[in-house]
C-alpha cells in the first residue's frame, strides 16, 4: 500500500506541482481546442489554444502575486 500512495503522490506532484491553477487550466485548455477541433471548427480551436494559455498563465501569476 506504501507504493501505491508514493506513486500517486509523486503524480500529483508531477502534475500539479506548484501551481493547481496551471494544472486545471491546462487540461481546460486541451480539452476546449479536442472539443473544438472535433466539431468542426478548427480555426476556432486554432485561436483558442494561445488565447487560453495566456489567460492561465495570468490567472496563475496573478494567483501567485495576490
Amino acid at each position: 500500500m506504501k507504493y501505491i500512495r508514493g506513486f500517486g503522490f509523486f503524480w500529483w506532484d508531477f502534475i500539479v506541482g506548484d501551481s493547481i491553477v496551471l494544472a486545471v487550466g491546462t487540461v481546460a485548455t486541451i480539452l476546449a481546442a479536442f472539443l473544438l477541433a472535433h466539431s468542426g471548427v478548427s480555426p476556432a480551436a486554432q485561436v483558442i489554444l494561445p488565447a487560453a494559455v495566456l489567460v492561465t498563465l495570468a490567472a496563475a501569476l496573478a494567483k501567485r502575486w495576490s
